[in-house]
């Protein structure tokens, strides 16, 4: 590839994603919010710098961060979970501004499948599905807009689903809890492994101006799924309410399949 590239948010997935870049020959330009984790980035091979995204601006040197790089990977999590009333969306905007003024011409958006809603019947979700009018979808709507808006840069939004790996899998966190809701609904998970591949190969096969939905497959149910992840960790099973009408949906990634011809690396 042999390219600059910057990446934003150089965390669970960002680190290990500049990484494999360098690797395949490029310069990485990576940022993160601790300064602790600079000398981390640095060792990797990361040119790294320390930026924060605020209501007020951007603050950190996010010129010479964004500097000479025609490609930039977008992978900051919003937030809105913790604190709904957090400004994603003004936050975004100020960095909106700096993009307009670099060198950059491509832009990959690491977004979500919540953006879609759930529903009793367990809908098929494809790209151009209708998405949901809740508070939180509707900030992260917002903001993917700004992006593909623009006309300074090319984007393209890359909507996982749920994301885990060998160090980090939502079955631990749900171990032993009872009255979990929507045990029948249908999982939609990706490998960690699988979500670095598939940045990689729309950055390589410039895959831009499209949305791209990523989820793994196979899609069983929420309490099949994690009751046998826990027993196969040795962990004490979930118990879901059986009492209430399930939610879910299913993420249908053949398009990402298709643009990519690309075959999930970890299977569920």
């Amino acid at each position: 590839m042999n390219s600059k590239i910057c990446v934003i948010g150089c965390g669970w997935l960002g680190f290990p994603l500049a990484k494999t870049l360098i690797e395949l020959g490029n310069t990485v330009h990576g940022s993160t919010t601790s300064k602790d984790k600079i000398k981390t980035l640095e060792k990797a091979g990361i040119i790294p710098f320390l930026i924060h995204f605020t209501s007020e601006g951007v603050t950190g040197n996010i010129t010479s961060c964004l500097e000479n790089c025609k490609t930039l990977i977008v992978n900051i999590p919003p937030g809105l979970r913790k604190n709904s009333d957090n400004d994603y969306v003004k936050q975004m905007t100020h960095f909106v501004n700096h993009i307009e003024s670099s060198s950059v011409e491509n832009v990959l958006f690491i977004g979500s499948t919540s953006v879609y809603d759930d529903s009793e019947d367990f809908p098929v979700i494809r790209e151009d599905s209708l998405t949901s009018n809740s508070k939180t979808a509707l900030k992260l709507l917002e903001v993917e807009a700004l992006f593909q808006q623009n006309k300074n840069f090319k984007t393209t939004i890359l909507r996982f689903g749920g994301l885990f790996g060998d160090d980090r899998h939502p079955a631990t966190y749900l171990s032993g809890k009872t009255n979990l809701k929507n045990g029948e609904a249908p999982v939609n998970l990706i490998h960690r492994e699988d979500c670095v591949s598939i940045i990689i190969s729309v950055v390589k096969n410039n895959i831009w101006d499209t949305i791209i939905n990523a989820s793994t497959p196979s899609h069983p149910t929420k309490k099949d799924y994690y009751t046998s992840i826990c027993k196969a960790l040795e962990l004490p099973i979930p118990e879901f309410d059986n009492t209430t009408t399930s939610k879910g949906k299913i993420i249908d990634s053949s398009k990402l399949v298709q643009l990519l011809d690309y075959e999930y690396k970890v299977k569920l």
